[in-house]
């Protein structure tokens, strides 16, 4: 058996890759800073989300609709003044989602920085 023989059996016994518990919808990119932003507070306004994330109206609106439809955020249009806003908010699926995430992320760090003993050939 090889040394990585070895480390693939030990993966296999000590459960899936990291990789495994991250979740597509969460870990793109803009998602996953939409979350992470509306994480910090109540709740967060489109345009700081755009201009904070560097994605266009239409490109943010779909990330939006995919949250929301995950049940992860809420949407609330409305206006201040005479402008038209729309806030978003994270519920609680969202943060419970985003903290599964996390762990993943944590997990496959932990991963790479632990240093792998790998045994070599038998002495003889």
């Amino acid at each position: 058996m090889s040394g990585e023989d070895s480390i693939a059996t030990q993966d296999d016994q000590q459960g899936l890759h990291p990789t495994q518990a991250l979740d597509d919808t969460v870990h793109q990119r803009v998602r996953l800073g939409v979350l992470t932003i509306a994480r910090e507070a109540d709740r967060v306004e489109f345009s700081f989300l755009k201009k904070q994330l560097a994605v266009t109206d239409g490109n943010l609106s779909r990330h939006l609709k995919v949250l929301e439809e995950s049940g992860m955020i809420t949407v609330e249009k409305g206006y201040a003044g005479r402008r038209p806003r729309t806030w978003v908010a994270l519920t609680r699926e969202g943060a419970q989602a985003l903290d599964a995430e996390l762990r993943a992320l944590r997990a496959l760090v932990l991963r790479l920085e632990t240093p792998r003993i790998v045994p070599g050939p038998p002495d003889g």
